[in-house]
């Protein structure tokens, strides 16, 4: 397939494609007004959650800039819906902005309107929510090629005994579908895994990366990677995003190379699992864990949770992203997360490998949970990932720079 671009600028562009996400995204709202009401990540309005952290961009020159850029688009192809599990999105605004960029980039999105429910603090009841999903394991709606998460905060738990995962599952591998995100998503990722032996994507999402004034294109790109390359691959330097006080890999022999099925996400959202039957049971498994602003002691009770239930047995290995925003214990400031992980390698016997670049954070690159995880350590103090056995889209129906654009 050639991208077919546009010399247009996104609104005219998506007025001649006719994209119709929602009778806001170009009817009630310009893109003037999207790009003046998003100029902040801290709007009154919105709460932050754990998914939704400030990217640094405040100016209203740089949505001025945004906004006098022309952009050359490609006819949305890739069959792409949304699901929103879990809080509801702060900002009319913000959710149009993303609904803009994901069209020119390539991304069909069939039921943008979604993304305007509200039920108390969540984005719908939780019949509406967990139909997002259940209508695909009915028929009622064809499976798409992309299942993009509108933002996490709290609610997806909710969920879990709504949907019927097992059939969820197989028609997703069918289909060949990719449903991504993370945070609170950690509990789709893990029940769809643990009942429907589906992978899935540890991936940015619609409200809290694309709907920013100026996103991560970083984060883009990698998102990008993940969703194209068959054999995507990783390299880790160092443990600083974990821990800058642990090394990479921290082990009880030689580090040697080691394939396993990864699966995980979200601490929080694992640790909560941790007993129930959304948990996936993974023999030779490797587990992923990241988190945000958790002090060390609450990582560690967490941490605790999982070793309890017996989650770590018959693992190869446990691997953290980043744990961000822990700050310094008020009893003892030697007390830190670094302490906390030698703990847990002390506990577990396993070896566990900090610093992957994934989480709350920027530059994040994301990677398939449910799938088939290489890693071999580097000559020198990082190591390698590489992954296999996911489904992927073709490269050249995606015009990467439109998610930023």
């Amino acid at each position: 397939m050639t991208k077919k671009f546009s010399e247009l600028n996104r609104r005219q562009f998506l007025r001649q494609v006719g994209i119709s996400a929602g009778a806001g995204l170009l009817a009630t709202q310009s893109i003037t007004q999207a790009l003046a009401a998003n100029t902040t990540e801290q709007d009154n309005s919105t709460q932050l959650t754990k998914d939704d952290l400030p990217s640094g961009q405040t100016s209203q020159q740089a949505a001025a800039e945004t906004l006098q850029a022309q952009t050359s688009c490609i006819t949305p192809n890739i069959e792409t819906r949304l699901f929103a599990s879990s809080n509801v999105g702060g900002s009319d605004e913000r959710n149009e902005l993303a609904l803009d960029r994901m069209a020119c980039a390539g991304f069909k999105v069939d039921n943008p309107t979604i993304t305007k429910r509200q039920y108390l603090r969540f984005a719908g009841t939780d019949s509406q929510r967990a139909s997002d999903l259940q209508n695909i394991a009915t028929g009622a709606i064809k499976a798409p090629k992309l299942l993009l998460g509108v933002r996490g905060g709290y609610g997806a738990v909710r969920l879990l005994p709504m949907v019927d995962w097992s059939t969820l599952g197989r028609i997703m591998k069918e289909r060949g579908t990719i449903l991504a995100g993370f945070s609170d998503v950690t509990a789709i990722q893990c029940t769809l895994l643990a009942k429907g032996g589906m992978s899935s994507l540890a991936a940015p999402m619609l409200y809290s990366e694309f709907g920013k004034t100026k996103p991560d294109q970083v984060s883009c790109r990698q998102f990008v990677e993940a969703l194209t390359n068959p054999n995507l691959s990783v390299n880790i330097p160092d443990a600083s995003l974990t821990s800058p006080n642990l090394p990479s890999i921290l082990s009880s022999s030689e580090p040697k190379t080691i394939t396993g099925t990864i699966w995980g996400g979200n601490l929080s959202v694992v640790s909560a699992l941790a007993g129930s039957e959304y948990v996936p049971r993974i023999a030779g498994g490797i587990v992923f864990l990241e988190d945000v602003g958790e002090q060390a002691y609450r990582i560690e009770r967490m941490l605790y949770d999982l070793y309890l239930a017996g989650v770590f047995k018959d693992q190869q290995a446990i691997m953290f992203g980043a744990l961000s925003g822990s700050g310094e214990d008020s009893y003892d400031k030697r007390y830190d997360v670094a302490t906390v992980i030698r703990q847990l390698h002390k506990l577990t016997g396993l070896p566990i490998y900090s610093g992957m670049r994934f989480g709350h954070i920027g530059q994040k690159h994301s990677f398939p949970l449910g799938a088939m995880c290489q890693i071999s350590p580097n000559t020198v103090d990082g190591y390698q990932l590489v992954f296999s056995n996911y489904p992927t889209i073709k490269s050249d129906a995606i015009h990467v720079e439109g998610l930023w654009q």
